[in-house]
């Protein structure tokens, strides 16, 4: 109110003003050019120009509002262009995560080709795209990505090596896994796809060679990673020697090196050393597996490693007889130590000390195993009925051990 009044006062005092100047004066003003002349007072002079100035006010206030009105009824405006793609965006984007490939395309695809930052529409599409099973529609958005954003080349070449793998296109995903790993070395990423791809492959040598790589660029955790690195040495030395049309000599050849090139910190890992002695044995070195399962035992006694031990056939069954018979005094009751001696004993042909480890093992744990070699030994002695009834109990055993791990299987 009081801003009001003191307006108004304002307003007043111009007035009186205005009004005093042109009792004073009226002015004079004229104007002449060629045969135009104007002549009139200067306060006339002057309203008709505070009119002229009021009237482009008014007439510019009129297209500012001609415009507006044009923005928001024309349906092809800018604002509703811009309007249009957030939209698109937003279904698309909520489609996809919902699975609805076909319309999260579509919605993507129109969101890309007008958003001034496509990349995450085209990847979008390029997803439900694959997930329609349209392949080259994805490919092509993908390189549409590229040419959209030039410096958004790890992200489109890893969308692509994720949908590959997704397709099952193990040979491609490998390709464009390797092109980036050469031009972004250390990116984390690219490492773990890399790391699952080989597993998928079950290519033991190349995970192995990538393993240093990982664990430099802490890409897994340390627990996890010496997982795997004990999982993928095992498998590729297990790998070795598989191959068919390979002869013996070549594949312990090459069963060689490989453990050559394990790192030492794992060469006393009793998994390694049964797979490398499996594949001795595999290639029909038998007494040199029985020297690297010997000199292990001897570092580090293991269950795993003497069931091996009592399989392998030695230089000398009576000294690996007596090696095992060693180990009896500090593992008296250890049902793999004993089962191992039965099977010794036998390969020696003491029948009698053969029976007595078998039982002695059978006694401390029921196994199938050990119920075949018992009743196997006892046939042969011509006990025929507790023969039969070993096996029937080993084939139980066996049923049994299968039903759980289908149980296993069915829970996980």
């Amino acid at each position: 109110m009081k801003r009001l009044v003191i307006f108004a006062v304002i307003l007043l005092a111009i007035a009186g003003f205005l009004g005093w100047a042109i009792y004073q004066d009226s002015g004079y003003v004229l104007i002449s050019y060629d045969r135009f002349r104007y002549e009139s007072s200067f306060w006339i002079f002057l309203g008709l120009i505070a009119c002229l100035w009021l009237l482009a006010m008014v007439l510019h206030w009129l297209l500012g509002l001609l415009h507006a009105s044009g923005t928001l009824v024309n349906p092809w405006s800018r604002r509703h262009r811009a309007r249009r793609v957030a939209k698109a965006s937003r279904s698309g984007l909520r489609e996809l995560a919902e699975g609805q490939w076909s319309h999260a395309l579509g919605h993507l695809r129109i969101a890309a080709e007008h958003d001034r930052q496509p990349l995450v529409h085209y990847l979008g599409a390029a997803r439900a795209a694959s997930e329609l099973g349209e392949h080259e529609q994805s490919d092509e958005l993908l390189r549409q990505a590229r040419e959209r954003e030039p410096a958004a080349g790890l992200a489109v070449g890893l969308t692509r090596a994720q949908l590959q793998i997704a397709r099952g296109q193990y040979s491609e995903a490998r390709e464009s896994l390797t092109v980036l790993h050469n031009e972004h070395p250390r990116h984390p990423y690219v490492l773990t796809l890399l790391q699952q791809l080989y597993v998928q492959l079950q290519d033991w040598p190349a995970l192995c060679r990538l393993l240093p790589e990982l664990r430099k660029h802490r890409v897994l955790p340390p627990a996890r990673l010496d997982e795997l690195e004990l999982l993928a040495w095992t498998a590729a030395l297990e790998q070795v020697g598989q191959v068919q049309g390979v002869t013996p000599e070549d594949a312990q050849q090459a069963l060689n090196q490989r453990w050559q090139s394990v790192p030492s910190k794992l060469r006393n890992e009793p998994l390694l050393v049964r797979a490398f002695a499996d594949g001795l044995s595999r290639s029909g070195a038998d007494e040199k597996a029985e020297e690297v399962l010997h000199a292990a035992l001897k570092r580090q006694f293991d269950d795993r490693l003497v069931e091996r031990y009592g399989r392998v056939r030695g230089r000398e069954p009576g000294r690996q007889l007596a090696n095992a018979e060693a180990w009896l005094k500090a593992h008296p009751e250890n049902p793999e130590l004993l089962l191992a001696l039965g099977r010794l004993s036998l390969r020696n042909e003491f029948w009698g000390k053969a029976r007595d480890y078998l039982e002695a093992s059978l006694r401390l744990e029921h196994r199938a195993e050990t119920c075949a070699e018992l009743a196997r030994l006892l046939a042969q002695l011509g006990d025929k009925e507790r023969s039969n009834r070993l096996f029937q109990e080993g084939l139980g055993l066996l049923d049994q051990s299968s039903a759980n791990r289908l149980q296993v299987i069915s829970n996980g």
